[in-house]
């Protein structure tokens, strides 16, 4: 990731490391243990949620512009893959390396969990835990390449599962 100075303005789209992509629809100033910080006001398409981001540490955080076309091929080709060595890890310890995965940000790691977690299933059935891992997963890269590419999350879907029928 580029280490630029992020400005978002409002009525951008920006992505939260694992909440997915959220509106600006404000940026305030507020006083905060007597210092004045600016913050944007994020609301998330999926859960209508808001989210206060300081504007400063905005970058820390992990917020980001939507991925690019070139990210989205990207991304495609990691779905593709098919190297997957589950070895013969307990659901749990799994569990856990997906959900690290998530809590990166990094839309690549959570195609990996994505790609990982429907394999797995086409093997053997997923826990409770795993299987709303794969809806959360599945749910962030939809929204994030339907916003990017201004298309119909139904679409996406449809392109993500032809991915995953063809191989």
């Amino acid at each position: 990731m580029q280490a630029r100075k992020q400005q978002f303005k409002v009525g951008d789209k920006a992505v939260y490391p694992a909440k997915g992509v959220a509106e600006v629809v404000s940026i305030e100033e507020k006083d905060i243990a007597g210092n004045r910080q600016q913050f944007y006001v994020l609301r998330l398409l999926d859960t209508e949620h808001k989210i206060m981001v300081p504007v400063a540490n905005a970058q820390n955080i992990g917020l980001r512009p939507p991925i690019s076309e070139q990210e989205i091929t990207d991304i495609f080709e990691i779905l593709k893959e098919q190297t997957i060595a589950f070895d013969n890890q307990t659901w749990n310890r799994r569990y856990r390396g997906f959900m690290d995965k998530i809590k990166t940000g990094s839309v690549y790691d959570v195609a990996e969990v994505l790609r990982d977690l429907y394999r797995l299933k086409a093997e053997k059935s997923l826990s409770f835990g795993e299987r709303q891992m794969l809806e959360k997963a599945r749910t962030l890269i939809v929204k994030e390449i339907a916003v990017a590419r201004r298309r119909s999350e139904d679409k996406v879907v449809a392109e993500i599962e032809a991915i995953f029928e063809a191989n």
